[in-house]
């Protein structure tokens, strides 16, 4: 069971597991262009955040960040509900160079099949991806309880990176 604050989630969507390709999905970058980030190959940590504007997300996000700094053979990512000017905005303040930030607000085709959308209030749950270099799923997280950090380590070494 997922919990938001406390309080029960309904997570719609298609659940992931590791052993399963990721699905293609559309989401928006900070210049409003539709992009699909399966389509390129490379291993991925692919990061759903409720919104980079709180404090955990922010936090998060930074962390991922600053622990990716020179492992520039894992693409990160990170896809929440949040419009493209925010995200674009977090990144600015941040300074973040390696973390692409993607809004799916338009057709939350993200939410729909990773299986992170919360019914009740419309943002994501806060999971982890990791995929290997042809996009099969080799680690997944949905954190138990939203305002929760991930687990980086996990996620770290199931990306062959050793903090």
């Amino acid at each position: 069971m997922t919990t938001f604050l406390g309080n029960p989630v309904t997570l719609e969507g298609t659940p992931l597991e590791p052993g399963m390709m990721m699905p293609d999905f559309e989401v928006i970058d900070v210049a409003l262009n539709p992009v699909h980030p399966m389509e390129t190959k490379g291993k991925k940590i692919i990061l759903a955040v409720p919104s980079a504007d709180t404090g955990v997300c922010s936090l998060e996000l930074a962390k991922f960040m600053n622990k990716m700094k020179g492992h520039e053979d894992v693409e990160v990512l990170s896809v929440s509900e949040d419009l493209p000017f925010a995200l674009d905005r977090w990144s600015k303040t941040e300074q973040n160079t390696v973390i692409k930030t993607y809004s799916d607000y338009k057709d939350h085709d993200f939410a729909k099949k990773t299986g992170t959308y919360m019914k009740e209030n419309g943002l994501l749950a806060r999971s982890v991806f990791v995929t290997d270099e042809n996009g099969q799923i080799v680690y997944v997280e949905y954190v138990d309880e939203v305002s929760h950090e991930p687990d980086y380590k996990k996620a770290l070494a199931a990306a062959g990176i050793q903090e």
